[in-house]
């Protein structure tokens, strides 16, 4: 899979699995927008991927702020000439049970996680459509799935990922851009790393492949989708859980 010479954006890029994906593809050629809040964070990717021999710009973006995603956008096409790829993994959580969540934290984590992932991909699907293509990805979630306890927010947000990515499938797929999403179950992450080892080790028993995921899982899933070997795929949530989900 090679991306030599295509521009990649990469929301919440700075750590995690958005990281890594960034990484992926820059190790395939990819040139590389880490988009960001955690400004240090962004640039120590960039510069990570710089080492790499690869291009990366690190940009300092709130995804629910519309003139800084158009910003993003544009950064990206005065750096790279075009808007290629965008990977929509910026995401956050505040989690309480159902009876006890504030108001503020359902529409804090709907606004980042649904509502950004719409700024990006409106924003990015401008100037997509005038080239005629372009590959989409939305990291959703097990969760939107399955519901969690104490995630009614998250859940929501993830679910509503699913039928955002299925309805920009359809509307965007006559210009050969093509929208999918990838749904994680639990990946070993810092989210995960705060758990306990007695929480961890029942998640585990409830994985057929009896281990969490890696970032790294995730980043390969989303390069097959972003490249040439998926462009008959569109519309489709690939689910990466070792089995917990069938």
């Amino acid at each position: 899979m090679s991306f030599n010479g295509k521009s990649a954006i990469i929301t919440g890029g700075a750590r995690g699995i958005g990281r890594e994906i960034a990484l992926a593809l820059a190790k395939s050629g990819a040139n590389i927008v880490i988009a960001d809040l955690i400004s240090e964070e962004a640039q120590k990717t960039a510069d990570e991927i710089k080492s790499l021999g690869r291009k990366a710009i690190a940009l300092k973006t709130n995804v629910t702020i519309v003139n800084d995603v158009e910003n993003m956008i544009q950064s990206t096409i005065n750096e790279y000439k075009s808007v290629d790829i965008l990977i929509n993994n910026a995401g956050v959580t505040r989690d309480a049970l159902l009876m006890r969540m504030k108001s503020e934290d359902w529409d804090f984590v709907l606004k980042v996680n649904l509502t950004g992932a719409f700024n990006c991909i409106k924003s990015a699907a401008k100037f997509m459509v005038k080239q005629r293509k372009g590959k989409i990805v939305n990291i959703a979630s097990i969760v939107g799935f399955t519901g969690n306890v104490g995630q009614a927010n998250y859940s929501a947000s993830k679910a509503g990922i699913i039928s955002l990515t299925k309805t920009a499938a359809r509307e965007l797929a006559s210009r050969n851009i093509t929208v999918n999403a990838v749904a994680p179950g639990f990946i070993d992450t810092e989210m995960t790393q705060n758990l306990s080892e007695k929480i961890k080790e029942k998640l585990k028993e409830q994985i057929p492949l009896g281990s969490l995921g890696m970032p790294e899982d995730i980043a390969n899933c989303v390069k097959f989708l972003v490249s040439n070997e998926a462009s008959y795929i569109t519309g489709q949530v690939i689910h990466v859980n070792g089995g917990m989900l069938m």
